[in-house]
């Protein structure tokens, strides 16, 4: 059987756009598509041809809530990038403050939230 691939992650954000450009700027990445969701909202999908996040905002005064407690669903997302020192300088220079810095076998990582309040990992096995 052949493995399976992770194609997709969607969250849920305050502001799709700003998070979708923050996205872009950190990782390089493009946008893929954006429209209006099936159950209402927006989304952008932003990543490589390959893989991608997709980023949703619900629609106003719809009762969802679209911010949640760190962990609860979800604990962080990680994202591998060439240059972890490049990525946390990028990162600083947009005003996120990297933490949890590591150096383990095979790699280094360090963490930051974002303005959605969502945790991500960024780790280099460079």
């Amino acid at each position: 059987m052949a493995p399976a691939k992770l194609e997709h992650v969607n969250i849920t954000v305050t502001d799709n756009a700003a998070t979708a450009q923050h996205l872009i700027e950190i990782y390089g990445w493009h946008q893929r598509w954006q429209g209006p969701s099936s159950d209402g909202g927006h989304s952008i999908h932003i990543g490589t041809d390959a893989h991608y996040i997709a980023v949703y905002t619900p629609p106003p005064n719809c009762g969802r809530e679209t911010r949640f407690e760190k962990g609860a669903p979800l604990n962080h997302i990680c994202l591998e990038v060439a240059d972890l020192d490049a990525t946390q300088a990028r990162l600083i220079a947009a005003g996120y403050v990297p933490f949890n810095h590591g150096d383990y076998e095979p790699g280094r990582r360090f963490y930051y939230y974002d303005d959605n309040g969502i945790e991500y990992e960024v780790v280099s096995y460079q």
